[in-house]
């Protein structure tokens, strides 16, 4: 083999990080299967790297470690295929071999299937052998071909387990570092407003008063959440808290931060949602205020002054909300690519980077839920949503159509 292949092979096993560690129960079990299936008392799944052969799962004798000259495995890597060997002492390739002549072992029978990575790459074999001399029909052969893909799928999957606990430990990292760097400001933003507020000036004038009041609660309300999304982020994101939320309350709350580009757009916003839901309150009110300024901009965006409905309602297993506008809507083409990330849909003009309708949409999948676009009565899009309560699964969102999904609250 070449020093090129060689490399390229200690590289693809690096990936993997399986080298002297213990067997993982699901080789275990592919070795198991091997023997059992070839009808043979042993069977290893061998990684070869440019000096050694590494055996990381074996049943039927100890797993351990030789060099590459000694491996018979090694001996076919460099044309990778099926191999079946009925005598190893009559193949000039293992004759004079150590697990052959005695040295190691006295194997008769051999055969094994290459482990190739989905780049192509020769990393090792799944073998099967015996003492005695043998041979395997083609039914068992193509079992142990079968055998060799499905090691590679537990290793493959094994290496994206391990990227993703990598990655969520950088998001963690990035999560603390942004939440540091928007608390020192949103800190400095609440303390001038504070002394604002306590300023004599302001006894006389309480429009003034009530209006800092309210950008102090709102500084205070974007503290918590920043607080909350960075615990979000801490635990991978995986599982939102079971909060019992009450959305009219969190809708309020969505209009009163968003009062400035409401009065800006002029627009009107209507609630029905006076109903309680379990699900992870700091979560769902990020849900609802991208949706709701989307609404707003778009509809604006397009010459007309908005008119939103928010309205949520209980399900048999769940509930729906939903946002009604009176804008342009969503072309039926648009309306799954549009929540692709960084995907505006058509509106290139509308300013923004175009992630709200994709982190919705991570935030009602990570709720079990389903979320879709639909015509609305208002005359423009009706974004709805479908949210489990806990325990019962709920339908996947390519089951769900604008046809299926129950009917908008307008």
């Amino acid at each position: 083999m070449t020093v090129a292949q060689d490399l390229t092979r200690r590289q693809a096993i690096a990936e993997y990080q399986i080298l002297d560690q213990p067997p993982e129960p699901d080789l275990l079990g592919l070795v198991q299967l091997a023997a059992t299936v070839c009808g043979v008392p042993t069977a290893v799944i061998n990684i070869i790297d440019d000096r050694s052969q590494h055996q990381i799962a074996a049943i039927g004798m100890q797993a351990s470690t030789c060099s590459r000259e000694d491996s018979m495995c090694a001996a076919v890597l460099q044309n990778p295929g099926l191999v079946v060997v009925p005598d190893a002492r009559d193949d000039d390739r293992f004759a004079a071999n150590p697990f052959v002549t005695g040295v190691i072992g006295n194997v008769r029978f051999y055969a094994s299937s290459p482990l190739i990575t989905p780049q192509g790459v020769p990393i090792g074999t799944i073998c099967i052998f015996d003492e005695q001399t043998g041979d395997l029909t083609p039914e068992r052969r193509d079992s142990l071909n079968l055998i060799a893909h499905q090691v590679i799928d537990v290793l493959e999957l094994r290496r994206i387990a391990t990227e993703l606990n990598r990655s969520n430990e950088q998001l963690e990292r990035f999560a603390a570092q942004v939440s540091h760097d928007l608390k020192n400001p949103l800190m400095a933003v609440s303390g001038f407003i504070e002394l604002a507020a306590d300023s004599p000036e302001m006894a006389d004038a309480p429009q003034a008063t009530e209006s800092l009041a309210r950008a102090e609660s709102a500084a205070t309300r974007m503290g918590t959440m920043i607080g909350d999304l960075l615990d979000y982020a801490r635990a991978g994101g995986a599982r939102p808290r079971q909060d019992d939320v009450d959305v009219q309350h969190i809708v309020r709350a969505v209009v009163d931060d968003l009062s400035p580009a409401i009065a800006a757009a002029g627009a009107r916003i209507e609630v029905d949602a006076a109903i309680r839901l379990t699900g992870d309150a700091t979560l769902l009110r990020a849900l609802v205020q991208n949706l709701v300024a989307n609404a707003i901009k778009f509809t604006s965006a397009s010459g007309i002054q908005p008119h939103i409905v928010v309205a949520a309602e209980t399900l048999v297993g769940g509930w729906r909300l939903s946002v009604d506008d009176n804008g342009p809507g969503v072309a039926p083409e648009d309306r799954e690519r549009v929540f692709g990330l960084m995907d505006r849909g058509a509106s290139d003009d509308v300013p923004g980077l175009g992630i709200g309708l994709s982190t919705c949409q991570r935030i009602v999948e990570a709720h079990g839920g389903s979320i879709g676009i639909g015509e609305s009565a208002l005359g423009g899009a009706n974004v709805w949503v479908v949210l489990p309560r806990p325990g019962i699964a709920s339908r996947p969102a390519d089951a769900i159509t604008p046809e299926t999904a129950p009917p908008p609250s307008v």
